[in-house]
């Protein structure tokens, strides 16, 4: 049986826990040019301390025109890489493993940052708009998500995370809720996720047999059954991990069976596990090391990841191995991390 404190391995890569720190955006800490920042090292360094297993840098932009704020990490530039590979060195340090997600915001590109917003098909929603980009785009993009890749193994990382969930790019393609496309990357499931499947050649083709490919998904994309059908399919492509949180849904959301104790994210990790078998990380709210452990001890999970557990203390990992108590989040009503994470009353520095 498996344990929160087992070690795995994939592509000989040896994660010493089942413990995740997910990509969080660290907003207003970089500048326009997009390079890490001591505040990134010191903030990624201190949960390597703490004892977590695989740390997923936060979204790093592959386009300067594609970003969600004129703060997000970029990995657009060779200019890039020195900083990342000082986040790889200064977590490997503590023998934690390192991955760096890397997207593009499609429609959610903030209007500050370009007046040309591309997605897979005209959108508006009154909130975000932008126009359909041309297979010649399509195919562009592409290309600078497999160049992104090669810079995040230029840097010294253990891999990286597509991020294919919470309405960005990829995420749109994937949806028949955005994606109206009439082309070969429209319409069918499989031509919805053509732009993914192609990326991920790409990218196979560039990194090696070293080196991991995780997948960022939607569970409901826009619905559980079509988020088990995606996952089989990733894994035919050759992902090594994947990482389920919310999609672009149809308005509705799994329904979690009564006596299910996590919440309906959590619930469509458990249930995409089911059908792969490749490892699967769950997240959402899971927050305690009880919560935690179980997931994975009954095999629901193959990872579980803390996300603002960790924002509030560096050392939840060290913590939740000693039998300590962890300090817990105080579930502000309006999460300050995302608009100032220093503002949050408990983020540990």
């Amino acid at each position: 049986m498996s344990s929160l404190f087992s070690e795995i391995t994939i592509k000989n890569i040896k994660i010493k826990n089942r413990i995740v720190m997910p990509p969080m955006v660290c907003f207003g800490w970089a500048g326009d040019d997009g390079i890490v920042t001591e505040k990134h090292l010191k903030h990624y360094e201190a949960r390597a301390k703490g004892g977590v297993g695989l740390i997923i840098v936060e979204a790093t932009c592959i386009r300067k025109n594609g970003r969600n704020t004129n703060s997000q990490l970029g990995i657009w530039s060779d200019e890039h890489i020195s900083g990342l590979k000082a986040i790889a060195e200064r977590c490997h340090k503590y023998e934690a493993k390192v991955l760096v997600q890397i997207n593009h915001g499609g429609f959610k590109t903030h209007k500050s940052v370009s007046e040309d917003i591309v997605a897979p098909s005209d959108y508006n929603d009154g909130t975000f708009s932008a126009r359909m980009m041309t297979i010649e785009e399509l195919h562009e993009i592409q290309n600078d998500y497999a160049k992104a890749a090669i810079k995040v193994k230029q840097a010294g990382m253990d891999g990286v995370e597509l991020h294919g969930a919470h309405g960005f790019l990829i995420s749109q393609f994937m949806s028949p809720v955005t994606n109206k496309r009439t082309d070969e990357y429209g319409g069918s499931i499989d031509n919805r996720m053509r732009f993914a499947a192609e990326i991920i050649e790409k990218v196979k083709g560039e990194v090696g047999n070293d080196f991991i490919i995780e997948y960022r998904m939607g569970g409901n994309e826009p619905s559980l059954e079509n988020g088990i059908t995606i996952a089989k399919r990733l894994e035919s492509l050759g992902i090594d991990i994947l990482h389920v949180s919310a999609g672009i849904s149809d308005g509705s959301v799994p329904q979690v069976p009564e006596g299910f104790q996590y919440n309906w994210i959590v619930y469509s990790g458990t249930e995409i596990k089911k059908h792969v078998s490749i490892p699967v990380i769950v997240v959402n709210d899971i927050r305690t090391p009880e919560r935690a452990a179980y997931l994975v001890e009954n095999d629901m999970a193959d990872f579980t990841a803390m996300g603002k557990g960790l924002l509030v203390d560096p050392e939840w990992a060290k913590k939740a191995k000693e039998g300590m108590n962890v300090t817990t989040c105080l579930k502000c009503s309006r999460c300050l991390w995302f608009t100032n994470g220093e503002s949050c009353p408990r983020y540990a520095k």
